[in-house]
């Protein structure tokens, strides 16, 4: 008999991920019945003084090791990555990049969503700011005390979001 080292299906772990080079964000949530919790979230920072490679190779570490750690059976990132500054669009494509490849070697599959869908998941709104976004992560995990950054509140809102779209997804399934 094959056994899995996942959680079982009556409980749903995501990892959320907010990319980017210098400060990327990622948490983990589990979701049984009705009921989200935080498993872990924080903090990858890297230097721009690193050289880009290393700073790569630290992000793609850390995030590994995060997946293994908590055995997500989905992975959600932010999807739009559209900046005015094309260099910082194209480093944070890099560090997307490396998420990917690690969810890949860990056969977990990846769902992206954009600022627009989470805002909309969260709040109700498309428009909601990150004010308003941290709030709704806090509330909706039962958290008492701020996140140590925005960015680490962006991560846990994705996996949120991935959560209310896996439950959408299932109710239309059952009709």
């Amino acid at each position: 008999m094959l056994t899995s080292n996942r959680p079982s299906t009556s409980t749903l772990h995501v990892v959320g991920i907010d990319p980017g080079i210098a400060n990327l964000g990622i948490g983990a949530v589990k979701q049984e019945g009705t009921k989200a919790s935080l498993l872990n979230c924080q903090l990858i920072r890297t230097h721009a003084s690193e050289d880009s490679s290393l700073r790569l190779l630290r992000i793609y570490t850390e995030v590994k090791g995060f997946l293994k750690a908590h055995k997500p059976q989905a992975l959600a990132l932010e999807s739009q990555y559209f900046h005015q500054q094309k260099e910082v669009a194209f480093k944070v494509g890099q560090a997307v990049g490396v998420c990917l490849l690690a969810a890949g070697e860990l056969h977990i599959p990846v769902f992206e969503y954009g600022p627009m869908q989470v805002k909309q998941a969260l709040v109700g709104t498309g428009k909601a700011d990150k004010v308003q976004v941290a709030f709704m992560v806090r509330a909706l995990l039962n958290l008492t005390k701020p996140l140590e950054s925005h960015h680490v509140a962006d991560a846990l809102a994705i996996a949120l979001t991935h959560l209310s779209f896996h439950k959408i997804n299932s109710l239309t399934k059952k009709q």
